[in-house]
This record gives C-alpha cells, structure tokens and sequence, in this order.
C-alpha cells in the first residue's frame, strides 16, 4: 500500500504535476482508477507531502441503470472525507444523436467541458484524471493499428498544456486494483468495460491478454519504455519544428499564416511533415488530427509552384500557394 502512494508522489514530482499552492479538479467515475487516484491524492495533501487543495467533479452520463448508484458513492466519499464534490447530469445519447458522434467521443468531450467548467468556477489551475500505465498502452496499441507515425508512439502525456495531469501514468492497473482492494474502497464497477464492443475494450480484453500470453509476459512494461523512448524523440522533434516554423514564418494575423515558400523546401522532409500539421493547429487554435494524405498533397503543391494553387485539407482550412508564399487561411 505504501509503496503505491510513493510511486505515485515520486510520478507527480518527477513530472512536476503537483506543486505548492495548487487547487486539482480530480475527475472522479467512481471506478478503481479514478477512486484510487482520489484517495491516494487525498492522503498526499493530508500528510502535507504536497500542500494543494481538491475538488471532484462527477459526470453522470445517464446510460447505465447503476449511474445514479455510481453518483452516489462519490457524493458519499466526499462528504467523508470533507471534499467539495461537484456533479453534472448529461444525456450523453442525445448528445450524441444530435451531433451525429460516437458516444464515446460525446462522452469525453462533455467529461472535459464539465471539468474545465469546475476549473473556472472555483480558482483551480490543474485537472487530474486516471489515465494509467496500461491505458498508455492501450493508446499506443491503438495508434499503431490505425497507422499513426512515431508521434502516436508517445501515447497518453504524463501532463498537457500545464493543465491536464495523469499522476497514475506510471502505475500499472493491477496495482491500482490492489490498493483499492486492500484500503476496501470498494470501487464501482462499469460492466460496459468487459464487453467487447470499442476498439480499446477488444485491445484491453483480446489483444494485450494473448501477446502476454504467447509473445511476452511482460508486454505493458515493454511497450512502456518504448512509449518513453517516442515522448522523448518526439519532444527534440518538436523544438526542431517549432524552431524551422519561426525560421520560415513571414506574417500571422488571426486567420492567416504565411510562410516563405523557398525556405520551407529547403527543410528536411520528417520536419516539413511535422511543420503543415504544426502551423494548422496554430492557425485553428486545437488539436486538429491533419492527415497524413493532407500533408502530402500539401507538399506536392509546394514542389509544383507553377501559378496560384490551393488545397481545402478541411472546411477550417485552405493552403495557398502565391507570390512564393505558402499561406495557411482559415475559414472559421
């Protein structure tokens, strides 16, 4: 028991996802991640290891018939443990029938609007949730299956944008059963995750389970450190890119980014692959997932300049080729 509660202080100072002064939105299902992840965080802040404060905030989605049991056992945990405990009832389905999305994808995305809601709402700086080391491959499993590049490799970041933390990214599922088991938190349990109907069930249930069983026991370490390995690779890429982008910049106003065309051509081909993706998310302001396919008709128009061109990767966007010129325009 110990041992989990400083693997998991030494991850939070390793990372720097914790200091001094911090107020932590912990988002909180009632399942073993997300209650272990509560508990463990409670007893920091109670032994004064790290001096932050905490609120909970609780989705319920309104799909399964035991949400509202699941609501509850937070409520009453909080109440315990003297916690502010904030909740949010969504109708996750129709959500997602009305924006024609998944219910997964409407889920998170409701779960994150919630949190940041909280965030703003009570002064807080960093919001927690459970993502851990088996979720991290998990992730990687599932980027490689869809073909993603060594970027998909790097899988879930121990911390995003200095606001998103994952203080159990270095620990491994089992243990954190463990712990829930030997403190008797008696976590809720969500049934759905044991059916094999998404992508991320069937790698979690099916494919982790027989590589353990037939290639290597030892599976989610192994993966671990490779995913270790691409978040540093990946992080000396980055600056690379960031670095060629201020290089090649020209102009950037609110819809528009233009770039030195002769400049870009003479960049290294993994850095022109990194640096079309890298100004459309500055120019659109998000994470936006450019295809591979997009990127490489974008670099096909830059090799024949010949007259004004254009290309329309998304509604958002269009890249313009003029004046010897690449500009990223938006639409929004």
């Amino acid at each position: 028991m110990v041992e989990i509660v400083e693997q998991i202080l030494q991850t939070i100072k390793k990372y720097n996802l914790i200091q001094n002064g911090d107020k932590v939105v912990i988002g909180v299902s009632g399942g073993p991640d997300s209650i272990c992840l509560l508990d463990i965080l409670n007893k920091i802040k109670e032994k004064n290891y790290i001096k932050f404060d905490i609120e909970v905030a609780h989705v319920n989605h309104l799909i399964r018939e035991e949400a509202n049991e699941d609501e509850e056992y937070v409520r009453k945990y909080c109440e315990k443990n003297n916690i502010n405990f904030h909740v949010s009832r969504i109708d996750v389905i129709k959500y997602a029938n009305t924006n024609k999305i998944g219910t997964e994808e409407a889920g998170r995305k409701l779960r994150y609007d919630f949190f940041e809601k909280i965030l703003h709402q009570t002064g807080s700086n960093k919001i927690a949730t459970a993502h851990n080391k088996n979720d991290n491959v998990e992730t990687v499993l599932m980027n490689i299956i869809r073909g993603s590049g060594t970027k998909g490799l790097k899988g879930i970041e121990p911390i995003r944008d200095n606001l998103f933390i994952r203080p159990l990214i270095e620990t491994q599922r089992k243990d954190i059963e463990n712990y829930c088991e030997q403190n008797q938190l008696n976590p809720r349990i969500d049934k759905t995750n044991s059916q094999n109907i998404y992508t991320r069930n069937k790698i979690r249930n099916l494919l982790i389970p027989y590589i353990e069983k037939e290639f290597n026991p030892n599976i989610i370490e192994t993966i671990s450190r490779l995913s270790e390995i691409a978040k540093q690779e990946n992080a000396y890429i980055q600056e690379k890119t960031i670095r060629a982008y201020e290089q090649i910049k020209l102009k950037e106003t609110k819809t528009q980014i233009s770039v030195d065309l002769k400049k870009f051509q003479k960049l290294e081909p993994v850095i022109k692959n990194r640096i079309i993706p890298y100004i459309i998310n500055d120019i659109l302001k998000i994470e936006y997932n450019t295809q591979k396919v997009h990127i490489e008709d974008i670099i096909k128009l830059c090799n024949n300049n010949i007259g004004n061109k254009y290309l329309v990767p998304n509604k958002k966007i269009k890249i313009l080729i003029k004046n010897h010129q690449i500009f990223f325009i938006t639409n929004i």
